[in-house]
């Protein structure tokens, strides 16, 4: 990975990051070159990255091609570098894009398709790939690059990606709803909302540790929790009277389905 030439179309935020943890991997910055047409953007890439506002330059000596673009340009794009990806490796991070489309845009050789999430901004993301035709060479490679900037799972269609974009694509936004009403309830208690959400932050990271780290399934680790008659059983007895858990499915559900619809979309 450390001799292999990048070249990121598409400058913004998850680029950015994905360019740092690279750097802090030990990839050479000159390796890296990216393209974007806002100058202001350029400026702020990592020192030694190449920059250029002209994507046929940006692509001409990379090995492989990341596509960082809003998913509207994704065709113009791409299709615009079909003369050059022919005998490329193309991984688009572009939300919702199936590899599908993107190989018939494209031309290139080989296309893998990635999900990242939020959390990817602060290396702590989860990204979710998908090829039909990367080698195994390929795909190790692929998940060392987007590993740089979270964990990586590889799945077997364009439909996972978008079960994929439902779950952890969105998922975040979930965590930060319920830690919002969370925090919004301490405040109701008559706590200071500096306290409520010190308390809820550190509740949420320490309790996604645990998980994490712990064999024990979360259902498990909730009913250890769980004394019988106790305060934990009194808010779990509201939770799940009022639906919390079909609210869930239903909302996981309702984005898998607009993730379909964006993809048929474009």
């Amino acid at each position: 990975m450390h001799m292999t030439r990048l070249a990121f179309i598409g400058a913004g935020r998850i680029a950015q990051a994905i360019m740092g943890g690279l750097i802090n991997q030990g990839l050479t910055a000159s390796n890296m070159t990216a393209a974007d047409p806002d100058p202001d953007i350029l400026d702020m890439l990592p020192t030694g990255v190449k920059r250029s506002a002209d994507n046929l330059a940006a692509v001409a000596d990379a090995d492989v091609v990341i596509l960082c673009v809003k998913p509207n340009m994704a065709k113009p794009v791409v299709s615009g570098l079909a003369s050059v990806l022919t005998d490329r490796l193309l991984i688009s991070v572009a939300a919702g894009i199936r590899a599908s489309d993107l190989t018939a845009w494209s031309g290139a050789a080989t296309v893998i398709r990635c999900m990242p999430n939020t959390p990817a901004l602060i290396r702590q993301g989860m990204i979710g790939l998908y090829s039909a035709d990367a080698s195994a060479v390929q795909r190790a490679l692929a998940g060392d690059l987007l590993g740089a900037v979270g964990a990586t799972a590889w799945f077997d269609s364009d439909d996972d990606l978008d079960k994929v974009t439902a779950l952890s694509g969105s998922g975040p936004a979930y965590f930060f709803y319920l830690m919002e009403a969370m925090i919004d309830a301490g405040v109701e208690l008559g706590m200071s909302t500096e306290a409520s959400r010190t308390l809820v932050l550190n509740t949420a990271m320490g309790a996604a540790a645990m998980a994490v780290k712990s064999p024990d399934s979360p259902a498990q680790l909730r009913a250890n929790v769980t004394s019988p008659g106790g305060t934990t059983e009194a808010a779990l007895n509201v939770l799940s009277a009022q639906g919390l858990s079909e609210s869930l499915d239903a909302a996981v559900r309702a984005a898998y389905e607009r993730a379909i619809e964006l993809g048929n979309s474009v």
